[in-house]
């Protein structure tokens, strides 16, 4: 075994340690002890944005300290399940260490592709027999297995994925401009008409979900476009009010004009520092 090896071996095994360690009904942390897979999940979502986040500062120290926040939630987990017998760390390393080799047979198994497309044809092909083989006899439909319980753009990406594989898809992105500007439509068509607020809400669905199907179209992660555009609104908000406070009014009270003013200036000076 190389040193590198054993040090990562020696450091993943401390941290199984240290999680016992936390999870111990006698000396262990009592906020710990009474964590379920349930309660854990809402701080497994913050801790993959936070990874997110990371990414985006470009700073490789905060990312190594993120990407450590994110691995002790797995490790979490799977002290949970240990505990009753279920699974373990082991267990989940080695069920995604065969279903990596299982699905790059060019890497592991010596296959030979004669395209990139045929490679793609082929791991779609592999992750429809890996579907098929799971247990979802309580599911039906060709959508069974993209589950519920997940943000809801990340699933609409999933779902325009799957519908893909049978060719129901766009070829170009142009239409699919057209059809966010047609969505956008009908939005203001149900507000003005005064359809009512689920009306409205389903129309604004349609819209987001058109835009998801553009982002798609032009390669762009739109959970990732989002997460940008918070930052970037948050931001530009932060210098927004300090140039309102330059003025010595701080009541907040400021009319339309003097907020257009003071965002143009904080999107101009944004501009000239790229």
């Amino acid at each position: 075994m190389s040193n590198e090896l054993l040090e990562n071996t020696n450091a993943t095994q401390k941290l199984l340690e240290i999680m016992a360690t936390l999870r111990d009904t006698e000396i262990g942390c009592s906020w710990d002890q009474k964590q379920t897979w349930q309660s854990l999940f809402p701080f497994t979502l913050e801790e993959v944005h936070e990874v997110g986040a990371a990414i985006d500062s470009g700073k490789p120290e905060e990312l190594c300290d993120e990407l450590g926040d994110l691995l002790f939630q797995i490790v979490f987990y799977a002290q949970i399940a240990k505990e009753q017998n279920l699974f373990d760390f082991n267990d989940i390393a080695d069920a995604i260490n065969q279903k990596m080799i299982r699905r790059h047979p060019h890497v592991f198994s010596g296959k030979v592709y004669a395209s990139e497309t045929e490679q793609k044809a082929d791991w779609d092909a592999i992750k429809k027999q890996e579907r098929a083989q799971k247990n979802i006899s309580t599911k039906v439909g060709y959508f069974a297995d993209i589950i519920q319980n997940q943000p809801a753009l990340m699933r609409s990406v999933k779902l325009k994925h799957r519908a893909a594989q049978f060719g129901f898809d766009w070829h170009e992105w142009q239409p699919v401009v057209e059809k966010v500007r047609e969505e956008l439509d009908e939005v203001v068509e149900a507000i003005e008409m005064k359809q009512g607020q689920r009306r409205i809400e389903e129309e604004l669905g349609d819209l987001l979900m058109s835009v998801a199907n553009l982002s798609n179209q032009l390669n762009v992660e739109p959970e990732n476009a989002l997460r940008k555009a918070n930052n970037k609104f948050e931001k530009r908000v932060n210098r927004l009010r300090e140039i309102l406070l330059l003025t010595g009014d701080e009541t907040e009270n400021y009319d339309d004009e003097t907020l257009d003013q003071a965002w143009r200036q904080a999107k101009s000076e944004e501009a000239k520092s790229l």
